[in-house]
């Protein structure tokens, strides 16, 4: 696996790469002859979206390639050996949320002569300079044959995204132009855009809608990655399923009908949910263990708490695996696709976005504060406690809603983004504290159990008590400098 940094040009057949000595040592060309052959659904699911899958021979890393967008300019490879031509299975699991069932077959051939160069130095390579004559088929009945040249610069491993830009500046003048594909095939094949809604121009609407667009995509940019349990990707992905739901909570006035996909939203977010808090509390505990003197870790407390942990994580990221094979999530990615598609619009659809808007910005705040006033009154303090979890789930979509309009309302919706979040993670530090006192009590019953001491799991217990407690105790204070901070913006 590795990300893909290159930029590609459009370049006529008789164009002439400029010297780039100048900038680097230079070697080459040196020719290549490669064929690759394309799959994808016969609707073209995954080039409508961005996603290439090849079976290439020839040149340096024959084999299959996936190819996920990552940014403009930028997609994470996935390669695997070459095999006969059938889909390895593993590279079909990770376009799942793209195929959804159907078939992968062989949808272009591409046929490339290719004169490589590359600049260097030390013998250590930085930009890698593609010059490709390309005759693209795409098959079918009746097979259609385009021809055209282009030259891409890729970033290597040890080169800057500087030098990179200094190739592009010299490429460009020398004649060659920035492709507005972004890859080959995206220039051969004609896959039908996403389907998306019709909107009026500067309403509720279309504001909301691109915003649901961007977070439906960020959530099938991260499939991928779970599936492959890659660093931070469950986190992503847990994110944008709570940005979903919470965008259709808060502008439940401007699309409405969606209490269905909310629901499921909810439970795809509980299963991602396990694993993430696992990940952190495990790095949590191997931090404050690092902090102690070697002294004071008695026993094998970190082995136990690795590895126990380690060992849930490991039956969650199983539950994960199972939810996102289960036809109910490729349901939930339907009601998504069409959502974003065709719409419930609801009576704010239509009306001006910064006036409408601003008003679920406005709610948005109104419940946090509601959601306080009410834990405030409980005398219990165990009550007034699960009250304030309340009232840091109000934060989150608060802090959610404002971001979302960060694009339509301006600065303004950043400074009530950062108070709501101020909020959100003061709470969560009083509430990871006291999680990690509970879990941390249990470990240390097994242990004890084990007949291993416990010294260390009491002082751990210890340091988590004494944040949860600093947590509490200044939170009076957030809280008055957020009010503060919100009532300059609302």
């Amino acid at each position: 696996m590795g990300i893909e940094i290159e930029d590609k040009f459009d370049v006529s057949p008789e164009y002439e790469l400029p010297d780039l000595s100048a900038l680097a040592e230079v070697t080459g060309p040196e020719s290549r002859h490669l064929i690759a052959l394309y799959y994808d659904t016969p609707d073209l699911r995954l080039a409508a979206r961005g996603v290439t899958l090849r079976r290439r021979r020839g040149g340096a890393d024959a084999g299959w390639h996936l190819k996920l967008p990552q940014a403009r300019g930028v997609r994470q490879e996935i390669t695997r050996p070459l095999t006969r031509k059938t889909v390895p299975a593993e590279l079909a699991e990770l376009v799942r949320a793209y195929t959804r069932g159907a078939e992968l077959v062989p949808v272009a051939e591409l046929d490339t002569r290719r004169n490589v160069t590359v600049l260097h130095e030390d013998g250590t390579g930085l930009v890698e300079i593609a010059d490709d004559r390309v005759k693209g088929t795409v098959l079918g009945e009746e097979p259609k044959v385009v021809r055209w040249r282009e030259v891409e610069a890729e970033l290597l491993e040890s080169g800057t995204k500087k030098l990179l830009a200094k190739v592009g500046k010299r490429l460009r003048k020398s004649g060659a132009t920035p492709s507005q594909a972004g890859s080959k095939l995206a220039k051969l094949l004609e896959p039908a855009p996403i389907p998306t809604a019709a909107t009026k121009p500067g309403s509720a609407g279309e504001v909301v809608l691109a915003y649901l667009c961007d977070q439906v995509q960020a959530l099938l940019a991260q499939d991928p990655r779970v599936r492959r349990a890659e660093e931070d990707a469950v986190h992503q992905m847990r994110v944008a399923a709570r940005r979903l739901r919470s965008a259709l909570k808060a502008f439940r006035t401007v699309v409405t009908g969606t209490r269905a996909i909310q629901d499921e939203l909810r439970r795809l977010g509980d299963v991602l949910g396990e694993a993430r808090d696992l990940e952190v509390i495990r790095a949590r505990f191997t931090k404050e263990l690092d902090g102690l003197a070697p002294e004071l870790v008695v026993g094998p407390v970190r082995a136990r708490l690795g590895d126990d942990l380690r060992e849930r994580e490991r039956q969650a990221y199983g539950r994960i695996g199972e939810a996102l094979s289960d036809e109910r999530y490729y349901r939930l990615l339907d009601d998504l696709d069409a959502l974003v598609a065709a719409p419930e619009w609801g009576k704010a659809a239509d009306k001006p976005a910064q006036e409408e808007l601003l008003k679920s910005a406005r709610a948005a705040w109104e419940r946090v504060t509601r959601a306080y006033d009410r834990a405030q009154a409980i005398d219990d303090p165990g009550r007034r406690e699960i009250a304030m979890h309340d009232v840091r789930k109000a934060a989150k979509r608060a802090r959610y809603t404002a971001e979302a309009l960060i694009p339509c309302l301006g600065a303004g919706m950043a400074e009530l983004a950062g108070p709501a979040e101020d909020v959100q993670e003061a709470l969560g530090a009083y509430q990871d504290g006291v999680v990690a006192q509970r879990l941390l009590a249990e470990e240390a019953a097994r242990a004890r159990k084990a007949g291993a001491d416990t010294f260390t799991y009491g002082l751990l217990i210890g340091i988590e008590r004494g944040a949860a407690e600093r947590a509490h105790a200044g939170f009076p204070k957030v809280w008055k400098k957020t009010c503060k901070a919100v009532a300059k913006v609302l």
